[in-house]
């Protein structure tokens, strides 16, 4: 299981919006993301450049899959990989049952 993030989505949030805000106020994006990352104390810049990234894809400024997709894919991904264990578990116990039925009774 992944670990929960450092920072809240409500920062997140305001991060983006601040480099969206400030991008014209500096000399590329690049130090709008240090600026603004300074500013809030986000220690990876490259963080808030993929939190950036992210943003812009979802709100379809960028191609690429949305937030939602990923949450369905890793939730799909978790349901495959769930049905494989259960798959696994049913194979073998039928393969007991199937031993246990060409055994000779005792009786």
């Amino acid at each position: 299981m992944a670990r929960p993030s450092r920072y809240p989505t409500e920062l997140r949030e305001r991060a983006v919006r601040m480099v969206i805000e400030s991008r014209q106020d500096h000399p590329h994006e690049a130090a709008a993301i240090r600026s603004v990352a300074a500013k809030l104390g986000i220690s990876s810049t490259e963080s808030l450049r993929k939190w950036l990234r992210q943003a812009e894809i979802d709100g379809g400024a960028r191609s690429g899959k949305t937030t939602e997709e990923l949450a369905e894919i890793k939730a799909l991904k978790a349901e495959v990989a769930e049905l494989r264990r259960a798959n696994a578990i049913l194979k073998s116990s039928a393969a007991f049952f199937a031993a246990e039925l060409d055994r000779p009774s005792r009786f």
